[in-house]
This record gives structure tokens, C-alpha cells and sequence, in this order.
């Protein structure tokens, strides 16, 4: 059955989250998560929104469903194979962290500095911009500022690595220098130095939509980012600007009925885009966590309550024990807007559960302080 209204209570975003967590964890072994065996961000980002709920509720059944996935990807001497050309592979790294706290076995850690390694050998823009990928050539795209930015700062964290900050920074610079639409605020999903690209206006480089996931990237690492680097004074003002700006650009194009968002997130008058659920939970997760924080005013909890009201509503299926979350954009490069509407949507695909669950808890730590 679909949730109403009258059921959410202050609970419910947990009780939302588990339900989240358990219908993979029930449905896959963790080393069994698509696509099985990648050292990737699309298990990344599912295990990492488990790990907060791990941490709400201290149910080790969380935590070493986590630890199975690292373990059959990590041998003993710190080994793991990934694609080390490629941004998206870091993401994964940020929970080796918290798994070396708990369990002090080091091969978490060398398995860090094997991904840390593979940023020195990413290729560059002439702003000394990541590429994306390296089938990307001379392309940022806002994805990957949540894929390499936490990682690289809880890297630098642990290992005393200043540069690694500064180096953040940067890439959120370019980003906000190269890809922000001076009119509504939003950044576009991609960038090309060169300007060859299909997508690419031949003034700017930008790829001409703001795809809602990307978007929902790029505040997610804007508020970890803050949240990582605490009361440091590293230079991060900008970024707390940047997000004070992001989060009103975002919230004009919330739509009036149903309180989500759209796949191309200023168009939702045109017939063929539709509401999307991975965005719309990474979009609660940040803007809950900036109220919290205070970075933002307490004006925006009705944005967030309305949001979290209308995933629940229209994209949740609840069972007795797990849900089905709906709508899920499937992975999906830069293009024109035919082609994100185009895009097929999916059923618990690992982008939108983590999104989910990161969305839910940041909401319902939310519900808790007031």
C-alpha cells in the first residue's frame, strides 16, 4: 500500500529508511549487489545511506552487511580492483573510514591510499578541473563533485594531507565558475572545456539542461562537504555561499502539487517530463541537513515536509517489512532534453534507495530537533 499524509509521524523517516535498507539486503547478498563485483558509487551510495541508518539505530545486521561488501572486494593486503580513471569509483571509498574505526583492520586503509593514489593520475582541464571519466574527455560534470569530494576529505582527515582540501575546493569552484545559469541559480549537469561535445553550447561548454539528479549530487556534496570540514577554516565560506544560494534556486521549481521534482527540474510544464524520485530525496536530504545546521531558515522545513509527504505518497509502495521505491532514474549520461525524458525509470535501483535513505534520515534527524 502507498502511504498517506496522516500516517507520517516523527518515526516514520526511520521506520522508512529500514524498510529501504532491508528490501535490497533481503533481495541481494551484499556481495551480490549490482553490478556484482564493482568497487563502485552505485553501491556507494546504497551502503552509505545504511551506514546512517546503522548509526541511528545500532543494529550490527547493518554494519556487517556493509563490511561483507568491502570484504569480498578487499583481500588482506589492502588489494582492490577498480576503474582508476574514473571518479565515480571513489565514492565508494568514504565508508573504508569508518570500517577501519570500528574494526582497526589496515587493510581498509590501504585500500584508501590505493584509490587516493588514483587521483594523481586522473587527466585534468586547464583549471586543473577532474575529468569525469576518461571516455569524458575534458568534461566536469556536477556528479563527480559528490563522487571524489568527501572521500578525498575524510582522506585528508586521516592522513594529514592538506592539499587534498584545497584541491576540493577547486573542483567546486570550477564547477560554480563554469556550469551556474546566471537566471535561475541551477547548474547545468555538464561542462566541456573543449566545446565539441553534441550537448555543448559553443559559448559556454555547458550541457543546455539541469538534470535533477545531478543536481541533487552537487547539494548533497555541498552540504557533506561542510559537515566533513566542520569548524576548519580551509576557505569552505564559498561553499557555504554557494549552498545558501543553491538551495532557494532549487526550492522555485518544487512543484505545487505534489511537492517533488522534475527529471529536467525547470521544466516541469512540459508534457513529456515527469516527477523523479532520486532527486527529489537528495534534495530533502540537503536542505533538511542545512536547516539543521542553520544555514538556511527554519522557512524551508515546509519545503522538506512537503517533499518527504509526496515521495511517500506517490513513489512509495510499503510492505510489512521492506517497500518498492518507484521512479528512479536509471544511470544516465549528459545529452539534450529529449533524451533525459527519454531516460527509462526503475524500481529500487541502487541510485534512488540510497538517495531514499540518505533523504529520509537527514529528515528524520530533522523531525528530532524540533
Amino acid at each position: 500500500m502507498r502511504m498517506t499524509t496522516k500516517q507520517i509521524t516523527t518515526e516514520t523517516p526511520l521506520l522508512m529508511a529500514e524498510k529501504a535498507s532491508r528490501a535490497l539486503m533481503e533481495k541481494f547478498r551484499a556481495e551480490d549487489l549490482p553490478p556484482v563485483n564493482a568497487f563502485h558509487y552505485h553501491q556507494g551510495v546504497y551502503l552509505y545511506g545504511v551506514y546512517r541508518v546503522y548509526l541511528a539505530t545500532g543494529n550490527e545486521a547493518y554494519f556487517e552487511y556493509i563490511k561483507s561488501y568491502y570484504d569480498n572486494l578487499i583481500d588482506e593486503e589492502g588489494n582492490v580492483c577498480f576503474e582508476r580513471d574514473q571518479l565515480d569509483s571513489t565514492m565508494a571509498g568514504i565508508l573504508l573510514f569508518p570500517l577501519y574505526e570500528k574494526t582497526k583492520n589496515p587493510k581498509y586503509m590501504i585500500a584508501a591510499k590505493r584509490l587516493r593514489s588514483a587521483l594523481d593520475t586522473i587527466n585534468r582541464t586547464t583549471e586543473n578541473g577532474f575529468w569525469h571519466k576518461e571516455k569524458y574527455p575534458y568534461q566536469m560534470w556536477l556528479d563527480g563533485l559528490f563522487m571524489g569530494g568527501p572521500f578525498m576529505l575524510l582522506y585528508s582527515e586521516q592522513f594529514h594531507e592538506e592539499e587534498l582540501i584545497q584541491m576540493v575546493l577547486l573542483q567546486e569552484k570550477l564547477m560554480r565558475k563554469h556550469m551556474t545559469d546566471e537566471t535561475t541559480g541551477l547548474l547545468y549537469h555538464a561542462w566541456d572545456e573543449k566545446k565539441v561535445q553534441p550537448w555543448a553550447n559553443p559559448e559556454t561548454g555547458c550541457s543546455p539542461e539541469f538534470w535533477g539528479r545531478s543536481v541533487g549530487w552537487y547539494g548533497t556534496a555541498l552540504i557533506d562537504l561542510l559537515e566533513i570540514l566542520g569548524d576548519k577554516k580551509r576557505g569552505q565560506e564559498e561553499l557555504l555561499k554557494s549552498l545558501q544560494s543553491f538551495i532557494p534556486a532549487i526550492v522555485q521549481f518544487q512543484d505545487e502539487k505534489s511537492g517533488l521534482w522534475y527529471q529536467v527540474v525547470d521544466k516541469g510544464d512540459r508534457e513529456d517530463n515527469w516527477l523523479e524520485s532520486s532527486c527529489s530525496a537528495l534534495f530533502i536530504y540537503f536542505i533538511s541537513k542545512a536547516i539543521q545546521h542553520g544555514y538556511v531558515d527554519d522557512s524551508y522545513r515546509a519545503v522538506v515536509d512537503k517533499a518527504y509527504k509526496g515521495l511517500l505518497e506517490l513513489m512509495v509502495e510499503e510492505k510489512e517489512t521492506t517497500l518498492d521505491l518507484n521512479g528512479i532514474c536509471i544511470g544516465t549520461s549528459a545529452g539534450v532534453y529529449d533524451y533525459y525524458v527519454e531516460r527509462p525509470t526503475s524500481t529500487n535501483d541502487l541510485h534512488g534507495m540510497g538517495a531514499f535513505i540518505l533523504g529520509s534520515m537527514a529528515y528524520y534527524d530533522l523531525l528530532k530537533t524540533v
